[in-house]
């Protein structure tokens, strides 16, 4: 499949939240080949450093990684800021990191509920506050939120998450309101069932695919660059005028 070139993207400052595998490492290559220098942050040093050298063989500009860990928000703070010195103002914040790890409701303790919140909803706000001032300087941002399909569509077996999921959009629509004024957007990804690495090796059986392909309308599979095209698309200046909305990617599951 051929992909758009946008010339808003070139030397762009992107930064990116959970980019060494999965979506995220998508998005990051999808940024790179647009020409945007490109900063992600991590944990899987060895998926990470595959990822930068893969792009740097393939002539693109090589992305900027940092080790960190989103539930410390210090450490997080800290990265943000180093590309800020390094990249120049961070224009473009795709906060994409999160883990859907199962858990019985019954089971869950206040100690795991405030963990799971941490990984999957607190850090994109304080990634928001930190790069906030840098789109400011520049005279506007794109900021893009990821939220999920699955409380949408009723799943059980992981209420933290759902809860954390259903709060991102939340949080996106009163930023986006709280930010306009500044010129910078901000926006919700919904993705349907993606399917990743993890995706595939934790849950995807034949039974689950046949289920998935008979509730969307479109019969084939999703994958990580179909959402990464639409993620490139929002941090362009092709969706200027675009804020304070849900964009699902699920093959017409919804």
């Amino acid at each position: 499949m051929t992909n758009a070139t946008y010339p808003s993207l070139r030397d762009r400052v992107v930064f990116v939240t959970g980019g060494a595998s999965g979506i995220g490492a998508a998005e990051v290559t999808h940024f790179a080949q647009q020409g945007a220098r490109v900063a992600f942050v991590d944990v899987a040093d060895d998926a990470a450093e595959k990822l930068v050298a893969t792009l740097d063989d393939a002539g693109r500009p090589a992305p900027f990684y940092q080790h960190c860990d989103l539930k410390d928000i210090g450490a997080l703070r800290s990265a943000i800021a180093e590309v800020g010195r390094r990249l120049g103002n961070i224009t473009v914040l795709v906060n994409n990191a999160a883990n859907d790890q199962r858990h019985d409701w019954q089971d869950v303790t206040p100690e795991y509920w405030d963990e799971r919140l941490a990984t999957n909803l607190r850090h994109q706000f304080f990634a928001i506050q930190a790069v906030a001032p840098m789109m400011r300087a520049a005279g506007g941002g794109s900021i893009i939120n990821f939220g999920s399909i699955s409380w949408h569509s009723n799943q059980g077996g992981m209420p933290a998450y759902t809860t954390a999921k259903a709060a991102v959009e939340g949080l996106s629509k009163g930023m986006a309101r709280d930010l306009g004024v500044y010129g910078i957007r901000v926006n919700t990804v919904i993705p349907g069932w993606i399917m990743t690495e993890r995706q595939i090796t934790l849950w995807l059986t034949p039974e689950a695919e046949e289920n998935l392909l008979r509730m969307q309308c479109l019969k084939q599979k999703l994958v990580p660059d179909d959402v990464a095209r639409l993620v490139v698309w929002l941090g362009a200046d092709d969706s200027r005028m675009c804020t304070a909305q849900l964009w699902v990617v699920d093959g017409g599951r919804l």
